[in-house]
Parts: C-alpha cells; structure tokens; sequence
C-alpha cells in the first residue's frame, strides 16, 4: 500500500494539497496496515492511494488506486448544498479497484504462467474419452459437473488418448478426466491432475462435490 504525494508537476493549492495527504495518511494509519510513502507519485490533480501487487517473480504492478482529484470539480463548476445552506464544491475520487481489466488479466497470466488455480481456470476439468463408445458417458459427466457449477469442457476427438491428454496439459487443464468403457459400467471416471499425478477412480457425484469444494475462491476477508 502506498500513499503517492503531490508531483513537481500539480496543479492546484498546495495548501488543499496539504490537507488532502493528511486526510489520507490518517484514512491510511486506521487501517492498521502497513504503508510506504510515494513521494511525488500522485496525479497532477491529486494524491492517490495505490495498491501494488507482486507477482511471481517480484516485481510489482500498480493495480488498485483510490485517487482525489481537485480539478475536475473546479472546471466544471460543480457544487453542492451543505447542510448549512451553504455552497460547497465537492472533490471526485477516482476508484479503479483492478485497474484496467485487460492489464489486470495479463498479470495473472504472467504470476501463474498460465496454470491458473482450479478456482480460476477458465476451463476447470476437461473429459477425455478413450473411444467413441463412451462419447454419450462423457456428456453425462460434463451434465453433472457443470450442475455442479464447474466449468467443463468434453474432447471428443478421434485422437488417441495420449494426444488429448498432452493437449489438455499443453493447455494447462487443472483437471482431466479420462472415460471409458470400464468407466461407463463402473459410473466412475479417472481423475489425473495437470501436474500428472494420477488419482483413484471415483464417482462421479463425489469428483462432483471434491472439485466444486476446490473451486470455491479463496476469501478476501
């Protein structure tokens, strides 16, 4: 957490700028974070509070930022009734809590390379059936985990096995789960993870709840 002050380059009275950097240190000092100061980093119009974040190899990316800006009010005239009966001209604060979406998302590619958490995968499991004689089962599970709320996809290639396997890991698949006709008796599936660690057969409305409990995304709180 930074507290970015005013720039050489501002525009405005110092003295609002003054006040304003205080109002923010003491906001700041009752969170009880930590906080480091960024001094000359705030916008021309105002001081700003960013939010860095660190990826997986340390470097830091500026993504949530509360700013106050003085000068937009100003040009605009803008005003309000006090409970006084007074005009009084407000200050608009900029709130950008990921800031830009598309950066946003490329970060978290770069810090996870692309294997996503289960709980963020676009694609969390992905079924890979031995033959076509279990394409109907395959569908059936893909019916139960999305029920379940999971995003799943089905390869239903005429590709080997070994091939949809490396593609699903190519892809960086959390989960696949290979079905087939032994499979389709026993209504279980074989889930192996995206690490290729391969886990005991199991049924479907147990994989079902195991993945959705492990999908559920972590708490901010």
């Amino acid at each position: 957490i930074f507290l970015a002050t005013r720039p050489k380059d501002f525009m405005g009275d110092p003295k609002v700028w003054d006040r304003a950097e205080a109002d923010i240190r003491r906001v700041l000092d009752a969170t009880g974070r930590p906080y480091e100061v960024d001094e000359g980093g705030g916008a021309f119009y105002g001081p700003k509070i960013d939010l860095k974040v660190r990826d997986a190899i340390g470097r830091e990316w500026q993504c949530t930022t509360f700013q106050l800006d003085f000068q937009l009010p100003e040009r605009f005239a803008l005003e309000y009734v006090a409970p006084d009966g007074s005009r009084q001209r407000p200050v608009m604060i900029h709130r950008a809590l990921l800031g830009s979406i598309e950066r946003f998302v490329a970060i978290l590619i770069e810090h996870y390379a692309g294997a996503f958490p289960l709980w963020l995968a676009p694609e969390q499991a992905r079924i890979l059936t031995v033959s076509d004689k279990a394409d109907d089962y395959a569908r059936e599970v893909r019916a139960a985990l999305v029920a379940a709320g999971l995003r799943v996809h089905v390869d239903l290639s005429s590709d080997k096995l070994g091939a949809k396997i490396r593609r699903a890991q190519v892809n960086k698949i959390p989960c696949m789960l290979v079905v087939g006709e032994k499979d389709k008796a026993a209504k279980v599936v074989s889930p192996r993870l995206r690490t290729g660690e391969q886990l005991p057969a199991m049924a479907v409305d147990v994989l079902a709840r195991k993945l959705a409990q492990e999908a559920t995304p972590p708490s901010l709180a």
